[in-house]
């Protein structure tokens, strides 16, 4: 019995995401970071947030936003990821990251963060690439120090009390800026 898998049928297709992609989208972010489904995955934010990570407005107004893409990275035909792309002049802002928890620690997520990097620097002249993370995410800051990134000490403040970003579990939680150069030349600090 031939068990080995088709050509192309572990191929990455990445595509802009379109108004149609919003439900699976959704059910793709929600998964990745809330409720019991995302423990299957080392992402979640179970712990520190209940309530939702997104809705379809939010994500259509990701794809639909001018200097905005929602990237989609299918696999045989499914939606095994995404990511957000902003244009920000000389910089590109990195969010709305989601990977499938169950193919989550196999390499996917690095393989979509580089192309993501890629796409920013190459459509739009990005030198450098920005996220928010929760800073007490410590494990995924310390996933994304390995690619490159670097903790600015620059927080902004978690939005209590607007329940489109979920309902806080604990009173301390904020955003820190991460930033790598898409340049190639070293980075300072």
């Amino acid at each position: 019995m031939d068990t080995a898998m088709p050509p192309g049928a572990d191929e990455l297709i990445y595509r802009d995401a379109t108004e149609a992609d919003v439900p699976a989208l959704v059910e793709l972010v929600e998964s990745a970071y809330r409720g019991d489904s995302s423990r299957a995955g080392w992402t979640t934010e179970a712990d520190i947030l209940d309530g939702q990570r997104t809705d379809p407005e939010g994500v259509r107004e990701v794809i639909t936003s001018p200097g905005s893409r929602l990237l989609v990275v299918e696999r045989a035909g499914t939606i095994v990821a995404c990511c957000q792309l902003e244009h920000r002049g000389d910089a590109a802002y990195f969010g709305m990251f989601a990977v499938r928890p169950g193919l989550q620690g196999g390499g996917l997520g690095r393989r979509v963060l580089t192309a993501a990097e890629r796409l920013a620097a190459d459509a739009w002249g990005a030198r450098e690439m920005h996220m928010t993370v929760i800073s007490v995410r410590e494990e995924l800051i310390a996933w994304y120090e390995r690619r490159g990134y670097r903790r600015t000490g620059r927080t902004s403040p978690f939005p209590y009390g607007d329940e489109r970003f979920g309902l806080p579990r604990r009173d301390d939680l904020r955003f820190e800026l991460l930033v790598k150069d898409l340049t190639g030349a070293p980075t300072a600090g």
